[in-house]
């Protein structure tokens, strides 16, 4: 049995964009939400059209997008039915994690290891751009989404902003945005690089897998505006349920 959707609420009336993003945006928060479980058969294509009052090429671009997100599947002949929603964060954006995640509707929290002032050694003096031996801070937290570890990250940042940083609310806000709205740090583009790598003990334990598990390891140098270096991350993300994803034109 589907769940009839219900077009008329104010977030789709009131949503910037064409119709078929509009669509496809509140379907996608149903699916995620658990309005449809995975494996649960959405609405015909006919039913969508009338419910959203919109024409069949509009609801088909809707549908091809979530299922190329790997929010849909189809069966021949019986529909379009709900997958289990694999969360993911897109590459095209210099963005923080609970920033990418809450556009999907998912419930983000950030459990705080440690924060740690330590001297800063050769590689990361290099990567900060500051002098061998200075001050430097270490932050690290564990991801969770949907109440799922996703990933361990460790944060290294000279120490002015460190020391700053040490009395915010790391459990629920992003990092990025305190930096930008609150610190008045204009963000301007990040270097990454991804590899695959073991999860060693520690690692393992917070993301609550066996050890030796494959995972995602991304190192992400994020720049300000004007080119300097501000901060460098490493994050172990756990490959089982989450994606990055880029989009890229010839």
């Amino acid at each position: 049995m589907t769940t009839p959707v219900t077009p008329t609420s104010n977030s789709f009336q009131s949503a910037p964009g064409p119709l078929y993003a509009r669509i496809r945006d509140e379907l996608r928060t149903m699916i995620v939400t658990g309005t449809y479980q995975p494996h649960q058969r959405l609405p015909s294509e006919s039913d969508l059209i009338k419910s959203y009052g919109v024409s069949r090429i509009t609801v088909r671009q809707a549908l091809g997008e979530l299922e190329k997100e790997g929010l849909l599947f189809k069966v021949a002949g019986k529909g379009m039915f709900a997958s289990k929603p694999k969360p993911f964060q897109s590459l095209t954006r210099l963005q923080g994690f609970a920033e990418a995640m809450s556009q999907h509707g998912h419930e983000i929290y950030n459990r705080l290891v440690g924060i740690t002032f330590l001297p800063a050694s050769a590689e990361m003096a290099q990567r900060l751009a500051v002098a061998e031996g200075s001050s430097i801070t270490e932050v690290r937290r564990v991801r969770h989404l949907n109440r799922e570890p996703i990933s361990f990250d460790i944060f290294y940042v000279n120490s002015s902003i460190g020391e700053r940083l040490a009395k915010e609310d790391l459990a629920s806000r992003d990092i990025f945005l305190i930096q930008e709205n609150d610190y008045g740090i204009p963000l301007g583009f990040a270097d990454l690089a991804i590899d695959a790598v073991l999860a060693d003990t520690e690692t393992a334990e917070l993301l609550q897998i066996a050890e030796a598990s494959p995972i995602l390891r991304v190192e992400r140098l994020s720049h300000t505006e004007d080119g300097a270096p501000l901060n460098f991350e490493y994050l172990f993300c756990r490959a089982d349920n989450f994606q990055f994803r880029l989009r890229i034109t010839r």
